[in-house]
């Protein structure tokens, strides 16, 4: 299965926007991580069907209410990192 790795950018951090993702993720399905980054970006793992991260991926334009989102980079491989589960993460 495919593995997405994405930094999100602009008021992502305060608004919920990790949870956000949580909920996206958990409804699709998919595997991996969501954690806040020390710059105030947010970043996000997971491993699922390309057509589910492709779902992920609007969904991290949109994000939750207060969220702005300026930019999403996202980076596709073809190889899942194996998650088995997906998590809000923490440093």
């Amino acid at each position: 299965m495919p593995h997405l790795h994405a930094i999100v950018r602009g008021r992502v951090q305060g608004v919920g926007y990790r949870y956000f993702v949580f909920d996206v993720a958990q409804e699709a399905g998919l595997k991996g991580f969501v954690r806040n980054l020390p710059n105030g970006d947010v970043e996000v793992e997971a491993d699922g069907p390309e057509e589910k991260l492709q779902y992920l991926i609007k969904a991290l334009w949109r994000g939750p209410a207060f969220a702005r989102v300026t930019d999403v980079l996202t980076e596709l491989s073809p190889q899942e990192k194996g998650y088995k589960e997906f998590r809000i993460a923490f440093f």
